[in-house]
């Protein structure tokens, strides 16, 4: 039987002498919360949010609530017809940590940087999909971006990746993200704080394993126990926004955990049936709604249904999230920062312009996360012919992993 969490209140504690500073994130720069919102939700949330719009209920009126931007290299737009969506597509999710609107519990904070950076690709004939998780921290050239307001901003050499929101928003992100994988972006969707917090509660909740006592007061999670425990609304926006408190308190600890928190949420789909509850859809949709801002190419009830038909039978196997391989950056140049490890990102790169499958070693978790007692690391499924690459920091759907605390 799963466990239930404690409540975690959204509040704000201050730093503490028990939490020294992480390997990867010894910079000023971290004063009060610039940490990441969800990951895991946002990832599966596409597909989900296109369920929910089949189901038929008031579908216009959750049409004209949508707030949706318009992306560079965004799709020719979908016949209205509901059918499965032909070949592949990468569909961005940002998470933002702005303030506004998000209630009371948090420190306020003037910018909006985007602390979550995630990649989904699927495949042409819709038989894999990768997540692809970006460090906030990477180092990178963010390109010319066009400006909410008209014209354009000048482009940036060696910047991190987590400034590209304050500088042209959405477009802009899926623009630097473009010109770093050489793949086209045509889809994204934007998700804050509350958003998180609403949707976990909308699935019901996702069982996840920590390996022993998770407490964090920088985040607010609070697990005294070991084992598998339910959580749900800010008790798992606490989870996901836990640094400090789980591997070596750094930036890709923490997507190592988050990952435990996608994997979960994938398994909890399919198996509690969530997809086959109409109710629960449509309060996922209802949420989604009201939270997320959809690039354009999004924001059609066609185009997620579309999608969610595409996305639908691809076995837990065959969902593979990954890290974008990095490298320390100099210390002296870039404190705290990362940089691609370029041999191996040009791999990944590839494999993903040619739409080939593939997968990660066996029990590849980062510091943050770690194969769960007496689970076994899937194999792909029957059919499918997935290459290892070696390196890689990640884990499939399939994979029953727990996470690290520090």
């Amino acid at each position: 039987m799963a466990k239930k969490a404690k409540p975690a209140a959204p509040e704000l504690y201050g730093p503490s002498d028990d939490y020294p500073d992480p390997l990867h994130t010894q910079r000023k720069r971290l004063t009060g919360w610039k940490l990441i919102t969800a990951l895991s939700i946002g990832v599966v949330g596409v597909v989900v949010i296109s369920l929910g719009t089949v189901v038929g209920l008031t579908v216009q009126n959750l049409q004209s609530s949508l707030v949706t931007v318009e992306l560079p290299s965004a799709p020719e737009p979908l016949l209205p017809t509901i059918g499965e969506i032909e070949g592949g597509f990468n569909v961005l999710v940002v998470g933002s940590d702005t303030r506004a609107g998000q209630g009371d519990g948090f420190e306020f904070v003037d910018t909006e940087l985007n602390d979550v950076n995630l990649l989904v690709h699927v495949s042409e004939n819709h038989d894999h999909a990768v997540v692809l998780s970006f460090p906030r921290d990477l180092m990178l050239d963010i390109p010319a971006c066009p400006k909410p307001g008209g014209g354009e901003s000048k482009p940036r050499e060696m910047q991190p990746l987590n400034t590209t929101m304050s500088i042209g928003g959405l477009p802009c992100v899926a623009l630097t993200l473009e010109n770093l994988m050489g793949l086209d972006i045509g889809y994204a969707g934007l998700m804050t704080f509350a958003g998180v917090a609403q949707l976990s509660t909308a699935v019901g909740g996702v069982e996840v394993c920590v390996s022993a006592p998770l407490i964090d007061p920088w985040s607010g999670i609070n697990i005294p126990e070991a084992g598998n425990h339910t959580l749900e609304g800010y008790e798992a926006l606490a989870f996901l926004r836990t640094r400090k408190g789980v591997g070596d308190g750094s930036d890709l600890s923490r997507i190592s955990s988050q990952q435990v928190y996608m994997s979960a949420l994938v398994r909890t789909l399919q198996q509690d049936g969530v997809l086959n509850d109409v109710g629960k859809l449509y309060g996922i949709a209802q949420v989604a709604a009201q939270t997320m801002v959809l690039s354009t190419s999004l924001g059609s009830v066609d185009v997620m249904v579309a999608m969610a038909r595409a996305l639908r039978g691809i076995p837990n196997e065959d969902i593979v999230f990954i890290q974008y391989p990095v490298l320390d950056a100099d210390p002296e140049l870039y404190p705290g920062r990362v940089v691609p490890n370029e041999s191996l990102a040009a791999q990944v790169s590839a494999k993903l312009q040619a739409d080939e499958s593939f997968t990660v070693a066996a029990d590849s978790s980062g510091y943050g996360s770690t194969q769960a007692d007496g689970a076994a690391p899937e194999e792909p499924a029957e059919g499918t012919d997935s290459a290892v690459v070696e390196g890689l920091v990640g884990q499939t759907a399939g994979d029953e992993t727990c996470t690290v605390p520090r």
